[in-house]
C-alpha cells in the first residue's frame, strides 16, 4: 500500500477491490471489485456496495449508502447535513457554492448547497440555486421547524 493511502484499520474491504492513491477511508465498507479514485473520501458508516466505481475528488459523508454496480462522477459530494451550524449563529455555507468576489453574506445568513452567489446576502437570510436567490429568512425556518 502506498504512503499516500490512509486507510483506518476499521475499514472492510471486499475482494478486487482497487485503491488509487491519495485516498482518505475510515470506518466504512467497500464491496468487492469496487474501484475507488485519486483524492476520495469517505466517511465512518458509509457502505459502498459491489462492482462500483467512485472517480477522483469525491466526498461521501458519514451515513451514506451506495448500492451495487453504482457509478458516482468525479468530484461528486453527497451531504447529510439539512441545515449545517458550525454554532448556533453565524454564516453557514453548503457544500460545492461558489461566492464570487466582493460579495458580503450577512451574520447568520445560509447559503444552500451548490449555491453561486453573485450579490451580497442579507443578515439572517436563506439562498438557493445559480444565481443564488432568496428563499426565506432564518427566522422563517426556525419558527415552523417547531
Amino acid at each position: 500500500m502506498s504512503s499516500y493511502v490512509c486507510i483506518a484499520p476499521d475499514v472492510k474491504l471486499g475482494k478486487g477491490v482497487k485503491l488509487s492513491v491519495f485516498i482518505n477511508l475510515y470506518g466504512c465498507e467497500i464491496g468487492d471489485e469496487t474501484k475507488i479514485g485519486a483524492f476520495v473520501e469517505v466517511q465512518k458508516n458509509v457502505i459502498i456496495g459491489k462492482r462500483c466505481k467512485i472517480s477522483s475528488h469525491t466526498f461521501i459523508c458519514e451515513g451514506v449508502t451506495i448500492e451495487d454496480g453504482v457509478f458516482v462522477g468525479h468530484g461528486v459530494t453527497f451531504v447529510n447535513d439539512t441545515y449545517p451550524r458550525a454554532i448556533t449563529s453565524g454564516v453557514s455555507i453548503g457544500s460545492g457554492a461558489t461566492i464570487l468576489s466582493n460579495v458580503v453574506i450577512g451574520q447568520d445568513a445560509i447559503v444552500g448547497a451548490g449555491s453561486v452567489v453573485t450579490k451580497d446576502v442579507p443578515e439572517g437570510a436563506i439562498v438557493i440555486g445559480n444565481p443564488a436567490r432568496f428563499l426565506k429568512s432564518v427566522d422563517d425556518r426556525l419558527r415552523t421547524a417547531k
